[in-house]
């Protein structure tokens, strides 16, 4: 890898945790120039603007919450097993988030929201695919005979996805690991329902 390359990566690397602490909004060019070591023309020498870079950042925050799950989904077999993979990713992200400052796809979207419409839509994107692998995963369930026929997979998927992101933003906001722990305890009941 070049010098030029590297110094792009420790951008980006930086970069993610400053945004994911301060917001993308809030964290000013001097505050990437702090983090990077980086004076403003370095800094536009790799990205041509504030928002590429802030794009990329939110995209290796993403890959680090991919990493996590596909090292925990390594050997797991059945839809519940693989569920309760996610659900213990979900559970470490409180205390140890990949990027400092919590769930980066949450903080993401509640961000963007309606005033960042580039970020926004990445967000959405990355919990559309979520909601696909839920679902496929509860499909499978329910070929097996892990879950019950005639499961919405719609809809168990969505529950899934905002009692786990919800419980992320409910730890992070008290400062305790009480709401996620909540959390995991009712997804046993819930996942024991679904048979």
């Amino acid at each position: 890898m070049s010098k030029g390359a590297r110094t792009r990566e420790q951008v980006v690397e930086r970069s993610a945790a400053l945004f994911n602490q301060l917001g993308y909004q809030g964290a000013s060019l001097s505050d990437i120039m702090g983090a990077t070591g980086l004076k403003k023309g370095g800094i536009y020498r790799h990205f041509s603007n504030k928002q590429q870079l802030e794009l990329e950042a939110f995209d290796y925050s993403v890959q680090k919450m991919r990493e996590r799950f596909t090292q925990a989904l390594v050997g797991k077999q059945g839809a519940r097993e693989r569920i309760e993979a996610v659900v213990g990713v979900y559970a470490t992200l409180p205390l140890s988030p990949p990027v400092p400052g919590g769930c980066p796809v949450l903080n993401a979207a509640v961000e963007a929201d309606d005033t960042y419409p580039a970020l926004r839509e990445r967000a959405r994107l990355v919990m559309n695919q979520l909601k696909r692998f839920l679902k496929d995963v509860l499909r499978d369930g329910v070929k097996a005979g892990e879950f019950r026929a005639g499961l919405d997979l719609e809809r168990t998927a969505s529950g899934m996805m905002a009692l786990l992101e919800g419980s992320v933003m409910l730890s992070k906001l008290y400062g305790s690991q009480l709401p996620m722990r909540h959390c995991t305890a009712h997804f046993q009941g819930w996942l024991d329902s679904l048979a």
